[in-house]
């Protein structure tokens, strides 16, 4: 079959959002489909946003494409017969992150009404996928409270999995992804100023300006080291594998995140926020890691605690990597369900 899967992408900016579509080609490749890969330029800029959906709606693949898989938005606008929405998040500060302080505008009647005209838009678009799915439960919840849509979850496996291994328990707990405020690596450096043990703390990823303020507080903070750069998949896998668990803790994130994922194959257990969002999907508190409170004492406890005790740390990993196949977290699935 000739699929197109379609998606939107901010120049010089990578991450899941695009991992998720190339990893998705590799598997289709691999099953004999043909695929292309189509990415429209797209950013958060309010002015431009509807000019943007109209982009993708003008966008005809039907005569080119057996089938189109969208993920991004505003990719799930494009018009096509078999269209399959994967979708991984909403605008959100039109949506659940409205009249907050990560929303770029003040509500007043003007931009209500712009909200409401994205929010019909959007429900007019997905009501067209033959097939509507999510990467989390979170996302499907959205989805149902905002858009008035049913979804299935269908939760997106990483590259390879089998690259990632465990070879000891060391003294390092790690946190790989991009350094942005809303991951709040700054909580994970202000803990490392309560342990009582020598654990240590490895910050690891891409430059954002966020980066002076984790730079700043870590050179005044014991056993902190950062890596403030796009590390190399190879790298990651040896991180990991010496690492003595992994620690990721975005507020409200979409789904688990491919660091928790990522940790969960090279058998390490994952510290995540009680306020994480989809991350919660994926660890169960005391099961295949801890769910603990935003607070920095609390995180330096549950450090200290991992480092004392590494029977506890090498139990916890093995429930996370068995975790992934109790959820069906593969890529045979995910073909199946997107193609069927």
């Amino acid at each position: 079959m000739k699929v197109a899967l379609v998606s939107s992408a901010v120049p010089m900016v990578f991450g899941g959002y695009r991992f998720i579509v190339e990893w998705l080609e590799e598997a289709l490749l691999e099953q004999g489909h043909s695929v292309e890969v189509v990415y429209l330029p797209s950013t958060d800029d309010p002015a431009t946003l509807f000019d943007q959906m109209m982009a993708f709606r003008l966008l005809d693949l039907s005569d080119t494409a057996d089938q189109v898989i969208t993920f991004r938005p505003p990719a799930h606008v494009i018009p096509h017969p078999n269209k399959v929405a994967w979708f991984i998040h909403h605008a959100r500060v039109y949506y659940d992150l409205w009249e907050t302080p990560y929303s770029p505008v003040e509500p007043n009647p003007y931009w209500d009404t712009f909200r409401k005209r994205l929010i019909r838009a959007d429900t007019a678009a997905l009501s067209e996928a033959r097939k509507l799915y999510t990467n989390s439960n979170v996302v499907g919840r959205r989805l149902q409270e905002f858009n008035g849509l049913s979804s299935e979850t269908l939760y997106p496996p990483v590259h390879r999995p089998e690259r990632f291994h465990s070879d000891t328990y060391g003294d390092e707990i790690v946190c790989i992804c991009r350094l942005e405020h809303h991951k709040r690596q700054h909580l994970l450096i202000e803990a490392m100023k309560h342990t009582q043990t020598p654990v240590k703390l490895r910050l690891c990823g891409a430059e954002t300006p966020y980066t002076k303020t984790l730079l700043k507080a870590a050179a005044k903070t014991k056993n902190v080291e950062i890596e403030a750069r796009w590390i190399s998949e190879e790298e990651k896998v040896e991180r990991l594998a010496s690492s003595l668990a992994a620690v990721y803790f975005p507020v409200d994130e979409d789904s688990y995140g491919y660091p928790t994922l990522e940790a969960a194959h090279a058998r390490k257990g994952v510290i995540v926020a009680s306020d994480g969002g989809g991350v919660t999907e994926f660890v169960r508190d005391g099961v295949e890691g801890y769910v603990i409170d935003p607070d920095p004492r609390v995180i330096a406890d549950t450090f200290d605690r991992l480092w004392a005790d590494r029977k506890l740390a090498e139990r916890l990993g093995d429930a996370a990597h068995y975790r992934v196949s109790e959820l069906g977290i593969d890529w045979t699935t995910v073909v199946r369900k997107l193609m069927e």
